[in-house]
């Protein structure tokens, strides 16, 4: 791995520093649960210790740039780190390992640095522009990542559903049959970020979902852009899927995906 840009350090170190108060914390008994606004949507005293301990960390080292939490807003998400510090918060609360934490610069609306930290795999991906996708469990080497190569009909490929927007169900359930019929099989873990980085080294092959939030995507879409892949949102647009309704793989699944999303 040669020397990354600054901003990326910050975002890994920032993402690990959030994972350190989620594996404190340990899974399931004894969190504080309470739900948000929309139905399904929980936060736990877990995700605001842990924004906490990122904001800290961005405001010494992060450039003098904003942040924008999940919990806690900020600034604009356009020019501003993006943080989700406990992605898949329900999962943590029934006592699932599956969460990430998530932490991006946005410049301009775009990802210029981001990384996912599983707390309780101890393994951390990130990424930059033009500086490739990388994977570090605990203290080991850098792992490049590429995403994979894999014929559309051998493709397993993670998805959210749109629990939260009833609406969007009919949207979502007609790319879903096809999806089901097309590839060889789909996951739902329920953690976003980790999809993202599972398909930036090729445990999946793809990944779709509707209506996420920009914390959910920012780090993981980059990974996926950095390691040879393709994200765009469900009409095609590159740059509009940081709004949360994405579409991503490497280009043969992509292509297969944006025919299911038309």
């Amino acid at each position: 791995m040669g020397s990354l840009s600054r901003e990326v350090s910050v975002a890994a170190r920032a993402a690990e520093r959030g994972a350190e108060v989620v594996r404190a914390a340990g899974l399931g008994g004894g969190v504080g649960v309470r739900a948000k606004e929309l139905p399904g949507d929980y936060v736990t005293e877990v995700d605001v210790a842990a924004e906490r301990a990122i904001v800290s960390l961005l405001e010494a080292e992060g450039g003098g740039v904003g942040v924008h939490g999940e919990e806690s807003g900020g600034v604009d998400i356009a020019d501003a780190w993006v943080v989700d510090p406990l992605d898949g918060t329900t999962n943590f609360a029934h006592g699932f390992w599956a969460v990430g934490v998530s932490v991006a610069l946005v410049r301009g609306g775009v990802p210029v640095a981001g990384a996912v930290c599983a707390p309780f795999l101890d393994q951390t991906w990130m990424a930059g522009p033009g500086e490739g996708s990388w994977r570090v469990d605990g203290g080991g080497e850098p792992a490049r990542l590429a995403v994979s190569s894999r014929d559309p009909s051998h493709a397993v490929v993670g998805t959210g559903f749109p629990f939260r927007r009833k609406d969007l169900l009919p949207q979502y359930l007609r790319a879903f049959e096809g999806a089901i019929g097309l590839f060889e099989d789909l996951r739902r873990p329920g953690a976003a970020a980790l999809d993202l980085a599972w398909v930036a080294e090729g445990v999946f092959d793809g990944f779709f979902e509707l209506a996420l939030a920009p914390w959910d995507v920012a780090a993981g879409g980059l990974l996926i852009q950095e390691a040879g892949g393709v994200v765009t949102d469900w009409t095609g647009d590159g740059q509009a899927w940081l709004a949360g309704d994405i579409l991503a793989g490497g280009p043969g699944v992509h292509d297969v995906l944006l025919e299911l999303a038309g």
